[in-house]
């Protein structure tokens, strides 16, 4: 199961956030907001994280 871990203004930040997860071996995901066919790169995107692993996000964010 997947939860939300935060919200992006737009597709190349979210990206990007995935990116540095995933570098440091936490699995993510990014989905826009709202409906799947009306989402463009401008549009807002949701980072999702395995369940009980936000603390393993939020580790990585501090080494930052």
């Amino acid at each position: 199961m997947w939860v939300d871990y935060k919200q992006l203004d737009n597709l190349l930040t979210a990206e990007m956030w995935k990116s540095l997860l995933e570098g440091e071996g936490l699995p993510a995901k990014i989905l826009p907001e709202g409906d799947i066919l009306d989402w463009s790169e401008t549009s807002k995107f949701r980072l999702l994280v395995p369940k009980g692993r936000e603390h393993v996000a939020d580790e990585i964010l501090r080494k930052l």
